[in-house]
């Protein structure tokens, strides 16, 4: 469907955008492929998108040919991370645990383990 065929704002199926002050839908290329700088967590983590930390890519270099990955990419994997989990859950878990309780586990069965 074309633009004009909706209403201001409005998208029709399998169409992404944003409104660019004509009427018509626009495509930010830079904001949407273009992640924002990392800012460095620690010495070996980095944070892109709020709530997403990762490991530092200049550390896994020398191992592993880094990609770069679209914005837009990168947030449908955060936003979709419960959905896996849970679609793993429903399939391979038996139940689920709370690290918390593990912790608890392992420090009652050794007390030098532990804060």
């Amino acid at each position: 469907m074309s633009p004009e065929e909706h209403g201001p704002g409005e998208h029709g199926p399998g169409e992404q955008g944003t409104q660019d002050g004509g009427g018509r839908l626009g495509y930010r290329y830079a904001e949407q492929h273009a992640p924002p700088p990392p800012v460095p967590v620690t010495d070996v983590a980095v944070t892109t998108f709020e709530h997403v930390l990762e490991v530092d890519p200049r550390l896994m270099e020398r191992w592993v040919h880094q990609q770069q990955m679209p914005a837009w990419d990168s947030l449908r994997i955060v936003h979709s991370r419960h959905d896996h989990l849970d679609w793993m859950h429903r399939h391979f878990a038996d139940r689920v645990v709370a690290g918390s309780a593990l912790l608890r586990e392992v420090e009652a069965e050794d007390p030098e383990v532990g804060p």
